[in-house]
């Protein structure tokens, strides 16, 4: 396990603020916005589609304070190369991951003339509440990254969009609320031998830096391992995890992921969130399916308690209830839980986590995660 230093200098490739949204394709984007909502507790924040002039797709934006997802499926049924051909060989699953900018033309620039695959020229978009600039480049996969330059807009969205007619959604009145709090980081997943050359991209193309990583000797099961780099921007706002199988005795959990994508893609998105029980909680009473921990995890953890320097503040009964892990060291402590599998293919899902000074990404919790989600790939029989 290696922990890197972070660059003195900043590059030229201009200041990164953090993830701005995240783009899913998918078969009905309607459909998967409301469930987001009804299981997530988001709420339906803006709309584009045939009632605001748009011929060529639906969008569906959601939100949970700073996070901000959005689904688009196909208006057009003879779309055979962009959103349709996307979801006939990945299934629903993340085109985009933006990213909010200092300077979205410069930022396309630097990558570009560096060798990065433009997919969307810088463009201007105004209407009565601003201005917004966006440009776009290919990245891993058939993921892209979009550059997004928000200065003094005051609309909901973007220009193009309106308020969503489905607001608020009247499930949310009804449920347990729940508070997420900002896109902590994203995790793609890649073939063999293609961690590295996608971290050497970013490092290129965007003057992302090298922050932490790990391989197998660490990363492993008796039957599976991986590895992982993760890449950050000079201000470490965005986090990146790239993972790659590595041997072992049985089908890592990232070439189940590869196979089943077909390729390159992000596997999961982690939230930062402010109150992880209170979450966790009332995700659980909305019937998100979260991974099951063995019962001697906790056995563990309450007989390492006195050892550790910083006291965990929560409840660990009620830790072992809700199936919670924590990791932690000398400075701190994180509590992190992943769902399951949200699709059918077993790619998407997402992760939930809560720092108390603790910039880790769970390593002491590798273990049981990975015997939790194997248990999984064999009742799926991909194990």
């Amino acid at each position: 396990m290696t922990n890197y230093e972070r660059p003195t200098v900043r590059p030229p490739i201009g200041r990164f603020f953090g993830f701005d949204h995240i783009v899913f394709w998918c078969g009905n984007a309607k459909l998967t916005a409301s469930h987001y909502c009804a299981r997530f507790g988001y709420e339906y924040l803006a709309y584009t589609g045939l009632e605001t002039g748009n011929k060529k797709y639906a969008g569906h934006v959601i939100k949970n304070n700073k996070v901000i997802l959005e689904f688009q499926s196909s208006l057009d049924p003879a779309d055979g190369e962009g959103i349709g051909a996307h979801i006939t060989k990945h299934g629903d699953g993340v085109r985009d991951v933006a990213f909010t900018v200092e300077d979205a033309a410069l930022t396309f620039k630097v990558a570009t003339s560096r060798g990065a695959k433009p997919v969307r020229e810088p463009e201007v978009l105004t209407d009565e509440n601003g201005t917004v600039v966006v440009s776009a480049v290919q990245t891993f996969g058939d993921t892209i990254h979009t550059f997004v330059q928000r200065q003094d807009y005051k609309g909901i969205y973007m220009p193009g969009y309106v308020a969503h007619h489905l607001y608020p959604d009247p499930l949310n009145a009804l449920l347990p609320k729940v508070e997420l709090g900002f896109i902590d980081h994203t995790v793609s997943n890649q073939e063999v031998d293609d961690m590295e050359p996608t971290a050497q991209w970013y490092e290129k193309m965007l003057d992302f830096h090298r922050f932490w990583s790990v391989d197998e000797d660490v990363m492993h099961t008796e039957f599976s391992a991986l590895r992982s780099i993760v890449m950050a921007d000079f201000d470490e706002v965005v986090k990146t995890p790239i993972n790659e199988p590595a041997p072992g005795k049985k089908k890592s959990q990232i070439q189940e992921y590869c196979d089943f994508y077909a390729g390159a893609g992000v596997q999961h998105i982690a939230i930062n969130i402010p109150d992880i029980i209170a979450t966790i909680s009332a995700l659980r009473a909305r019937g998100v399916e979260f991974l099951n921990v063995p019962k001697t995890y906790y056995d563990n953890l309450r007989a390492n308690v006195p050892k550790m320097t910083v006291p965990i503040k929560e409840d660990i009964d009620t830790i072992e209830r809700l199936s919670i892990l924590v990791d932690y060291d000398d400075k701190g402590y994180l509590l992190q839980l992943f769902t399951k599998p949200c699709e059918d293919r077993p790619t998407l899902f997402f992760e939930f986590i809560q720092r108390h000074n603790h910039q880790g990404f769970g390593v002491g919790n590798f273990k049981s995660l990975f015997m939790a989600i194997e248990e999984e790939q064999a009742k799926r029989g991909n194990l």
